[in-house]
């Protein structure tokens, strides 16, 4: 008998339809003798709902009442879930964030799960309960509802997974697991059968949307296996595992893409030591992540030309910082909101040569040009002008022989 998390995300819960079709697949779980945590999002759609009602009451809602609000979709998806296993003659009882309870630190809205109740729930499970629990949710130390953050109840899954020590954690979405790329763009992607979570933490990073970043990070610290599957098909999905078991006579598993990245460039800086970290020490404060950073030298070694991307969000508040900081000097800011960045992913890019020529002469050929690159043992990262996406993700992918 395994002990397993299964998480349902908002579309795999999105319509009545769909949540009974969530019960049946945890009632074949639970007759194979599993104890069953099921791990839910609000229905889909919902959450923007909530936040919806909030603007039509203020434009800058409380940060505390919003995560009241918020965790509420949660609740409607539990009880429905916990009702239909109910009709399915499947003993099942939903747990809310302070039943349990689930204790969070940290911001509203973007809080971190550090601990959980695990006793209540391990005697439902003993009794052949299946538990039913929020992956949005929790509660502060002084006792205040808190949100995970979107796209949370990956992470939640997998610190549930860790905390309960389960056999496994398994991703129920709407896709049938990871693919070479996104499968809407390039029909001829494939599924992955096998990824590493080192693979896998860099796609989730890049704008592959299947998992979420921080969720795959707290799978390979704690070593929790995960796998990936659709809540539609019988089809097997994607297994996650450590980095022993790296296939490395691949070079490139995967190309992922982000459009909503934007290029800053701030020309003619007083070159001298400490102006980078004078630069990004206050984005650094105000939460802005900086991505890739170029700087170029002038000839006469006074002045330089410093480019770095972040996200398109945030480029108001970027400049507004760079305007008023007194510590640097230089001539002029230039941004560009029509970027992307497209990136090449495998475990075997370390230990084989020629990898980075292939991708830049792939581009070449296509006549894209390269704004800025990053590299990593298992990635490389460029820039290029938004218009080109589709056209580099297609070169790529059959370059590298994944179509």
């Amino acid at each position: 008998m395994a002990k397993k998390v299964l998480k349902f995300g908002g579309t795999s819960v999105g319509t009545t339809e769909r949540i009974q079709l969530v019960a049946k697949i945890i009632k074949k779980e639970r007759s194979s003798g599993n104890k069953i945590i099921a791990v839910v999002s609000a229905m889909s759609g919902k959450t923007n709902e909530l936040i919806g009602l909030s603007e039509k009451i203020s434009d800058d809602f409380n940060r505390r009442e919003l995560d009241v609000l918020l965790s509420s979709g949660e609740q409607v998806t539990c009880a429905l879930l916990s009702g239909a296993l109910t009709k399915l003659d499947i003993k099942a009882k939903s747990w809310l964030n302070w039943q349990i309870p689930i204790i969070t630190e940290g911001d509203h809205a973007n809080a971190r799960i550090i601990n959980m109740n695990i006793e209540k729930i391990n005697n439902y499970l003993d009794e052949e309960g299946v538990a039913i629990i929020p992956g949005f949710q929790g509660i502060s130390k002084n006792g205040d509802i808190t949100t995970i953050g979107r796209g949370g109840s990956d992470a939640t899954a997998v610190a549930v997974a860790k905390i309960f020590n389960a056999d496994s954690c398994e991703i129920y979405t709407d896709v049938d697991g990871v693919f070479s790329t996104d499968p809407n763009k390039i029909p001829v992607a494939k599924k992955i059968d096998k990824i590493s979570y080192n693979e896998m933490l860099e796609l989730s990073s890049l704008g592959a949307k299947v998992m979420q970043s921080s969720a795959v990070q707290t799978a390979m610290i704690y070593n929790v296996p995960l796998e990936v599957k659709s809540t539609f098909t019988d089809r097997k999905g994607t297994k996650i595992f450590s980095q022993e078991n790296i296939d490395y006579t691949k070079s490139v598993t995967g190309v992922a893409y982000s459009k909503n990245d934007a290029k800053i460039t701030i020309i003619g800086v007083e070159d001298r030591p400490g102006v980078a970290a004078n630069i990004f020490e206050p984005l650094s404060k105000a939460q802005i992540n900086v991505d890739m950073v170029i700087q170029n030298i002038s000839s006469d070694q006074k002045t330089t030309d410093i480019t770095f991307t972040i996200k398109r969000d945030d480029v108001i508040k970027t400049k507004k910082i760079l305007k008023n900081n007194k510590k640097i000097e230089y001539q002029e800011i230039i941004q560009n909101e029509k970027v992307a960045k497209v990136s090449i992913v495998g475990a075997g890019m370390v230990s084989t040569p020629g990898v980075t020529y292939r991708m830049f002469r792939a581009l070449s050929d296509e006549k894209i040009n390269i704004l800025a690159i990053s590299t990593s043992e298992i990635k490389l990262s460029v820039i290029i002008d938004e218009v080109n996406t589709l056209k580099a993700i297609k070169k790529l992918h059959t370059i590298f022989e994944l179509d």
